[in-house]
């Protein structure tokens, strides 16, 4: 505003005011207390009062501009910070994810002075104590982090599965439980909680869970899946009736498994299980020859082998088998079980007969070369049966005792300095050393000279 605007201003006030006097000369008395008047002119206490209600609204108007300009102020320094914080983490971040766990922490921990409050810079921290080797540090900053935001789904998961990394699987199931109560259609803390059920083998909690999974709508992608294990957890359940005298709900269990999953082998097996515990053998037999016709799994050849030996009844035994033969000529793990039925009954020559039907296809097993070694024993043909067993335990003429990798167990003939299958250096170590080291030696008693002379003397 211009200094001649101003002025105009004030003049036509001053017109305007002198106007209102001519127009109200009278004059207005107001009392304020008891006994306390003032009194003006009707134009002035118009005049006033408007001056008033001006200055009010200006004070008004000051105060909010102010108030705009504090927050606006306290808003820039905080978004300061917080980028001045964010570029610390991001930077932290960038050198835990290059190995640089030294840098990282100083890095985090700087974040972490700056901004006390910031979740996921605890989060980042605990990964820098995990990779340093201090798990307990770790769920240190996880928990600092969930008193700042208890329902964040990113920290629950976090630290539950920090807790199964330290062991601690207790602990990552409450946490799995809390988060289900946050979220409880939550699909991965559903499979991860189901998944520690299974490994501590609570099968009916599993079951539920896995209920839950299905329940909640798991992708297209996994729901085959899904199913699949929820039959598998029924199993388990159901087997688990019988430790617990259920073997009639769980034989109807079971029966419900096959009729929806016939190539699942574990309930076949464990049906004729239940029927043997219940002293109905036939029922059983029933059950694994079926099973065997349908899926030609060995198993079921060796529940059938021991309870017809069990009830002294080999006859049977070989009938069956010959009649296994006769619909699967060319099953060669059904002619080594018939080869090894018949060494049990001391049937030598049926049995190499089908063991060299075996060995002719080229096969190179372990069991097969014992079978026949065993077989040449009782041939009394000793060389035979000492090449079959050398084959069995991997024996050459160099006698090669084998290596082991000391990380995943990986076995070969020769030392190699990298483990192809864990591709660790150096891990490779004579196969059985660890257990011949723990051993203790054998303690020698030294022989003084005169007892050494004591000796001879003795001998001569």
């Amino acid at each position: 505003m211009t200094i001649m605007s101003f002025l105009l201003l004030i003049i036509l006030f001053l017109v305007f005011f002198l106007y209102f006097s001519g127009l109200n000369p009278q004059d207005l008395t107001i009392y304020f207390w008891p006994e306390h008047s003032v009194t003006y002119s009707v134009a002035i206490i118009i005049v006033g009062a408007i001056l008033i209600g001006l200055i009010v609204g200006y004070a008004a108007h000051l105060y909010g501009t102010v108030s705009h300009m504090l927050k606006h102020w306290r808003r820039d320094r905080l978004e300061k910070k917080a980028k001045e914080v964010g570029a610390i983490y991001r930077e932290g971040v960038g050198r835990l994810l290059s190995g640089d766990i030294k840098r990282a922490h100083g890095l985090l921990q700087k974040a972490l002075e700056r901004d006390p409050a910031r979740v996921d810079t605890y989060i980042a921290m605990a990964n820098v104590h995990l990779q340093e080797g201090h798990p307990q540090e770790a769920l240190n900053q996880l928990l600092k982090a969930r008193s700042i935001e208890p329902r964040s789904l990113e920290v629950l998961f976090k630290l539950a599965t920090t807790y199964e990394e330290t062991g601690q699987d207790d602990q990552a199931t409450q946490v799995y439980q809390d988060l289900l109560q946050i979220e409880g259609d939550n699909r991965k803390a559903l499979r991860c909680l189901r998944d520690l059920h299974i490994r501590h083998g609570r099968w009916t909690e599993a079951l539920a869970l896995q209920k839950r999974i299905l329940k909640a709508g798991p992708g297209a992608n996994r729901l085959a899946e899904e199913k699949q294990k929820a039959l598998y957890l029924r199993y388990e359940v159901a087997q688990q009736g019988l430790e617990t005298a259920e073997a009639d709900q769980a034989k109807g269990e079971l029966k419900e498994i096959i009729k929806q999953d016939p190539a699942f082998v574990p309930a076949r097996v464990t049906l004729g299980d239940v029927y043997r515990l219940q002293k109905r053998n036939d029922a059983a037999v029933e059950v694994w020859q079926e099973g065997y016709r349908q899926l030609g799994k060995s198993i079921f050849l060796s529940r059938l082998e021991e309870i017809y030996l069990a009830n002294e009844d080999p006859a049977t035994l070989l009938g069956l088998y010959r009649n296994f033969l006769n619909d699967r000529n060319d099953d060669l793990v059904l002619r080594l079980f018939y080869g090894k039925l018949c060494l049990r009954l001391e049937m030598v020559d049926e049995a190499l007969e089908q063991l060299y039907a075996v060995e002719s296809t080229g096969v190179e097993s372990r069991q097969l070369h014992l079978l026949l070694a065993e077989a040449h024993r009782r041939r009394k043909r000793m060389d035979d049966a000492i090449a079959e067993y050398k084959k069995a335990l991997g024996i050459d003429s160099h006698l090669r005792l084998g290596y082991i990798c000391d990380v995943c167990e990986e076995t070969v003939d020769e030392w190699r300095s990298r483990c192809p299958a864990c591709a660790t250096w150096g891990s490779f170590s004579l196969a059985g050393r660890k257990q011949i080291q723990d051993i203790p030696p054998v303690e020698m008693r030294a022989i003084h000279h005169g007892e050494r002379e004591e000796w001879n003397e003795d001998q001569d």
